[in-house]
């Protein structure tokens, strides 16, 4: 007998997602009718996969699962390394400011010469 509304949460075990995601798959791939029957045809090839070539695909699962929350991209980033880009950031701005502010001087100087040109004609 099931308690609704129960605040109980259950943990999945490792690996156990992956293989209902793969069985899931293949149920919606193959279309069975008799979805049960299926599944255990379905998990009886597994575990013959398993003993024959001692690949667990819940164990790879796993360690694919791990491998993706513990990777360090996924952490917040520490303030040294904000610093750093804020600092990249600064370098770029300015450089880019450096150089409009050249094209100006070029054009100012360009339009000046012009004017000296046209005044001793």
């Amino acid at each position: 007998m099931s308690i609704p509304f129960s605040s109980t949460h259950y943990r999945i075990p490792q690996g156990f997602g992956n293989l209902l995601e793969g069985l899931t798959r293949e149920i919606l791939r193959e279309q069975p009718d008799n979805i049960p029957a299926f599944a255990a045809a379905y998990f009886e090839n597994l575990l013959e996969k398993r003993e024959k070539t001692n690949f667990d695909p819940a164990e790879w699962g796993t360690k694919v699962d791990d491998r993706f929350y513990n990777n360090h991209a996924f952490k917040n980033e520490s303030s040294e390394d904000k610093d750093m880009e804020e600092n990249a950031a600064l370098k770029i701005q300015a450089a880019f400011r450096g150089h409009l502010a050249r094209e100006e001087v070029k054009k100012m100087k360009s339009s000046d010469l012009q004017e000296k040109t046209e005044e001793n004609e």
